[in-house]
């Protein structure tokens, strides 16, 4: 479904992300880990094209893209950041923007919004101001509004980091239920591998913008080749083995 090589990236003479080759399948979720500074953040913007890399090659679908994305291609991805980045308006006005960018019918709108609100428990707050919600509130109006697009792949990025703990904890186990029901492939940037180990069947590690593992997440757990990914892993190795 997605597929990269050699992806490099470089930002005032600086590289950013060196010899980057990564893939997604259909109906795959896979994580994006690393101490900070690692480069997530800056492969997830290249691969949901928000960033064009320096040299490398991308493909979506089996279709080669250079230069910016078609907008048809675009409009496949939805991508969800770690601030809610709403619109100053009523929630539903916030799930329905892409859908009435694409031109849908109002009766469509509203049963799809309708769905996805219900999906995530929000359907209530409907009609409330965006800009009164609570953090987590706010970030399930953000997954709606991007799985209300029906995406072939969503890009989340540290999408729990600033919510507390049993607000992150409910989020996760609804987004962990949509995810495998609708079958959507997804790629997870967090620091917590928690969420790795929660959400994703693959997790890839990067160090100093260098994938140095690419594994399932227990089996990197279990054991890594590399000092630099045991030395990153060493304290969620420990958490795991408590909660074991």
């Amino acid at each position: 479904m997605l597929l990269a090589q050699n992806i490099c990236w470089q930002q005032d003479g600086k590289d950013i992300l060196k010899d980057i080759d990564f893939h997604l399948k259909k109906g795959e979720i896979v994580g994006l880990v690393g101490p900070n500074g690692s480069g997530k953040s800056s492969l997830l913007k290249i691969l949901s094209f928000l960033e064009e890399p320096t040299s490398g090659q991308l493909a979506f679908q089996g279709k080669e893209i250079t230069g910016n994305a078609p907008l048809m291609i675009r409009r496949r991805i939805a991508v969800v950041f770690q601030e809610s980045l709403l619109f100053n308006t009523t929630v539903f006005e916030n799930v329905a923007s892409g859908l009435r960018i694409r031109g849908l019918a109002k009766r469509d709108i509203k049963h799809r919004v309708e769905k996805w609100l219900d999906s995530f428990g929000i359907l209530h707050l409907v009609n409330q101001a965006a800009n009164s919600l609570s953090g987590g509130e706010a970030q399930r109006v953000s997954l709606a509004r991007a799985f209300v697009l029906e995406p072939d792949i969503l890009f989340l990025d540290e999408p729990f980091s600033a919510l507390d703990t049993p607000t992150k904890e409910a989020l996760i186990d609804d987004l962990d239920k949509i995810l495998n029901t609708t079958k959507t492939a997804a790629i997870l940037v967090s620091h917590d591998f928690r969420d790795i180990l929660r959400l994703t069947q693959r997790a890839v590690v990067l160090i100093n913008g260098r994938v140095e593992a690419d594994n399932m997440p227990v089996a990197l757990l279990n054991g890594s080749s590399s000092i630099q990914v045991e030395n990153f892993l060493a304290h969620w190795k420990k958490e795991w083995k408590k909660s074991s």
